[in-house]
């Protein structure tokens, strides 16, 4: 089994840059996932094929 892959981006927020584990699996994941700035909701939706981020979108959580 791949090791976790550290990504870095902004959070939709606060802007501050911060930074997630994403677990290496051949199909889209989409979870939920709180800043560890300012604590507010963020949906994080990615793809990782052959251990390269393919694809990772962040956004709000419309409370």
């Amino acid at each position: 089994m791949s090791s976790l892959r550290e990504t870095h981006f902004q959070c939709p927020y606060c802007w501050q840059k911060i930074s997630m584990l994403l677990e290496p699996i051949n199909e889209p994941q989409k979870y939920i996932e709180d800043c560890e700035v300012c604590c507010q909701p963020i949906l994080v939706n990615y793809l990782i094929q052959d251990d390269e981020v393919l694809n990772l979108n962040v956004q709000s959580i419309e409370q």
